[in-house]
């Protein structure tokens, strides 16, 4: 099969590539279309120190179910339209995390594309028949490509119980921002995305979210009179992260939810003396995310920015990492 691999710092094209030979239990999925996501770009930046298919935002369809031992029923899922959660616990019994209803931080677990698993810039990839969800018919394709990262950003309202007095700050007007802003403007609170892009925070204003350039952040919170509930970073920098620091209340909350190659060496003493909640954010629930696009609650169609064929997906990545561009679709 085709697949982008990136091994030894490189980013290529293979035409030959082997197609997933299946565990029991996992599903072969024929790859309909995949977003680049920037942690695809970190990773060709160092982050992780994957060697592998990139590849984690995706929507295909099922072709076959490896069965269980003795098992000789056909899947329900074959034929059907899917997307998948991307972390594959290790599915023992006796494994502490998985007990504890914990299984996107097993220890051995692996993650399409990122850890130990090739991922879904190819013809086709594998994942277990728990991590699927069955694409509803309301949902396009190019819509269903986005239900990943949208459901990390669910996992926010998991993570942290908003009031709708809560005034909210989301820093990074990227794709990542730019749907933390869409979720959390279900809420009811009051949701001020801060960008350096006016283009970008153009996309917003019509949701009743607050758009904000940084260098007006300061009227904001009115040069530090009205600091804010909750800070959401989203632009995984080190002036992000101070910035967040200085723009969320004593006792409030910071939200991380960026995944970057470079290090941090953030001062932590604010942190202390503000006795603010720091609160990775990561992986999150796929429903709320299907049920969010197949009630049009949330429009992503406003954040894609090109389109490319797997063949050229070499380009698409080169597109994908210039300024100003949001979400590119690789149609496989």
């Amino acid at each position: 099969m085709r697949a982008l691999l990136y091994r030894d710092h490189t980013l290529t094209l293979q035409q030959d590539y082997p197609r997933p030979v299946l565990p029991a239990g996992e599903a072969l999925i024929k790859v309909s279309q995949v977003g680049i996501c920037n942690t695809d770009i970190e990773i060709t930046r160092g982050y992780m120190d994957f060697a592998g298919v990139l590849g984690h935002e995706f929507v295909g369809v099922v072709e076959e179910i490896s069965h269980q031992q003795g098992a000789s029923t056909p899947h329900a899922l074959v034929g059907k339209r899917v997307v998948g959660e991307i972390n594959a616990a290790c599915g023992k019994g006796t494994c502490p995390y998985c007990q504890r209803g914990m299984p996107t931080h097993c220890p051995e677990r692996t993650t399409l594309g990122i850890v130990k698993r090739d991922g879904a810039f190819a013809d086709y990839l594998a994942l277990p028949v728990e991590n699927l969800h069955v694409v509803p018919d309301e949902v396009s394709d190019d819509e269903a490509v986005f239900v990943e990262p949208l459901a990390a950003n669910f996992e926010i309202l998991e993570q942290v119980h908003l009031k709708p007095t809560d005034r909210v700050i989301v820093l990074g007007d990227g794709k990542m921002g730019q749907l933390a802003a869409r979720v959390l403007a279900l809420s009811g609170c009051e949701i001020t995305l801060v960008g350096k892009h006016s283009d970008k925070l153009l996309l917003v204003e019509h949701l009743g979210i607050t758009a904000c350039l940084v260098e007006n952040v300061d009227d904001v919170i009115q040069h530090g009179r009205r600091r804010v509930d909750l800070v959401v970073e989203c632009t995984g920098s080190e002036q992000g992260l101070e910035l967040a620091l200085r723009l969320v209340r004593p006792r409030g909350t910071l939200i991380l939810k960026s995944t970057v190659a470079t290090k941090s060496n953030l001062h932590l003493a604010p942190i202390v003396i503000d006795e603010i909640c720091v609160q990775g954010s990561r992986c999150g629930p796929f429903m709320p995310a299907l049920r969010a696009l197949r009630q049009k609650l949330i429009d992503v169609r406003p954040l894609m920015s090109g389109r490319y064929s797997l063949d050229d997906g070499l380009s698409a990545f080169q597109y994908a990492q210039q300024k100003g561009v949001l979400k590119v679709l690789i149609h496989i």
